[in-house]
């Protein structure tokens, strides 16, 4: 994974992927939303103002309010990592995102993804 490049994508643009993920398995953007709430302490006024910006990925986590300690505990593998073997706090950030993303495309309930 390059790093660099990924860290330089715009939110904005990664956003909507998320949100069709969830979608196209029966999920909202309201939980999407919900999830990333959770995770990064932004709340939907911040989110809005993200979104019609050019924030990249690595601005998104670096600039949260609260990381929430409790990402920890996700666990699991995700685009063929290890979430709790990643070394480099920014990768680690976004698996984490993308493997409760994941989780909620696949049914899980909202109370066990935001364990």
């Amino acid at each position: 994974m390059n790093r660099e490049k990924v860290a330089k994508m715009r939110f904005s643009n990664v956003y909507p992927l998320y949100v069709q993920k969830a979608e196209r398995k029966g999920r909202t953007k309201a939980e999407v939303e919900e999830i990333i709430f959770w995770l990064t302490g932004y709340n939907q006024k911040s989110l809005n103002d993200i979104l019609a910006t050019d924030m990249t990925l690595d601005e998104f986590f670096e600039q949260c309010p609260s990381f929430n300690p409790n990402a920890l505990l996700v666990k699991g593998v995700i685009c063929g990592y290890r979430v709790e073997e990643i070394e480099d706090v920014f990768l680690r950030k976004l698996r984490i995102l993308d493997k409760l993303i994941d989780e909620l495309s696949k049914g899980k309930s909202m109370d066990k993804i935001l364990r």
